[in-house]
């Protein structure tokens, strides 16, 4: 997430900038024009202030509901897992020990993959491991549910293993979903151009207001930034780190 402050402190300085831009812009053209300086010029603000408030609204709504998809994926994929779990008592006693440990291997590979970020190497690690133990324990829980007394130890262990395999591809897929990188590029150039443009609507006063300079630019800042974090919640102040408690108390049980 270095890389996404020092593109905030940028955003603010260039803010900054062009506010002070805007106004000195502002104040010459008043020197040659006078009164007809800001003629017409409230349809145009109102619109891209408008734009801005818009995508802003959009982007920090999408932002909100994939952060909440993200921690309902991982209360999930703890109802998986531990349903599965629960479903091995349905096997013969002597396969159920091989069983379990993979499953607590299994459970280790995936919590270890998410401790990982933003090491995307050690992720792919852990990912792969977490994959090869699919397959060990699927083909295992088969195995054990054709020795099993009847076919409900299979109809009940088998739909539940699939589910639980099924969500970390949900899980991988939500996490890389995220808005084209060109809609924050047009977020910030938004920013910059209402700077711009509050800028010259200052060029009236004889003297700077630093309390609405300074907070303009602060508070499309912070905004601009806590949208960013939603959309990357493992590596910002905004956590969804939290709730991968539910499988490390998933992972406790399993004993």
């Amino acid at each position: 997430m270095t890389v996404a402050v020092f593109l905030i402190v940028g955003l603010f300085l260039g803010m900054l900038a062009l506010l002070e831009a805007g106004r000195r812009v502002g104040r010459r053209r008043q020197a040659i024009d006078g009164a007809g300086a800001g003629a017409g010029l409230g349809a145009v603000d109102g619109a891209v202030f408008g734009l801005m408030g818009l995508l802003i609204a959009f982007t920090f709504s999408g932002a909100a509901a994939r952060f909440d998809t993200r921690r309902a994926l991982i209360v999930e994929e703890a109802n998986d897992i531990g349903t599965a779990w629960l479903r091995l008592d349905l096997l013969p006693d002597s396969l159920q020990p091989a069983l379990r440990d993979k499953f607590r291997q299994y459970l280790d590979a995936r919590l270890a993959a998410y401790r990982a970020i933003p090491d995307e190497a050690k992720i792919q690690v852990e990912m792969a491991r977490a994959t090869a133990l699919q397959g060990e324990i699927w083909a295992l829980s088969v195995v054990a549910s054709r020795q099993a007394q009847g076919p409900t130890a299979g109809m009940l262990l088998l739909p539940a293993l699939n589910a639980m395999f099924d969500i970390t591809t949900t899980r991988t897929m939500a996490a890389r979903t995220h808005p084209p990188r060109i809609i924050f590029g047009l977020l910030a150039a938004l920013a910059l151009a209402c700077s711009l443009m509050a800028g010259y609507g200052m060029a009236g006063a004889a003297t700077r207001s630093w309390v609405h300079i300074l907070g303009f630019a602060l508070i499309l800042t912070i905004t601009v930034y806590v949208i960013m974090d939603l959309e990357y919640p493992r590596l910002g102040l905004i956590r969804v780190d939290a709730f991968d408690q539910v499988l490390v108390d998933v992972r406790a049980s399993m004993r």
